[in-house]
């Protein structure tokens, strides 16, 4: 997967349009059972936009995106290839997100 096309699409995931962020992480959820671990070069760039602000999204269609994502992310992709970047979110997020990501961990 070209680095560049993912590179592009991140900034969509946290784009200030809800319509526009929502759209994408829609997007991404339809793209990871396509895509499995072949997204392994990308995850480290990918989990944080996802998260750090849409897991604590006051949008309930944001959150709920994010959320299915997550659970996406841990059905088809090897949790060997989540485990860091989870931990690291899991020290850094507050909130709704800490606890998702925890939860994920666990």
């Amino acid at each position: 997967i070209p680095l560049q096309i993912f590179d592009a699409f991140k900034s969509r995931l946290n784009d200030s349009n809800s319509k526009v962020n929502q759209v994408a992480l829609e997007a991404m959820h339809k793209m990871i059972p396509l895509l499995r671990d072949s997204l392994s070069p990308v995850i480290h760039m990918l989990i944080p936009a996802i998260v750090d602000n849409n897991l604590n999204s006051k949008n309930p269609g944001i959150y709920a995106a994010a959320t299915n994502v997550v659970q996406a992310l841990c059905q088809y992709l090897d949790n060997y290839l989540l485990l860091q970047p989870f931990c690291t979110k899991a020290q850094l997020l507050n909130g709704k997100a800490k606890q998702n990501v925890t939860e994920k961990l666990a």
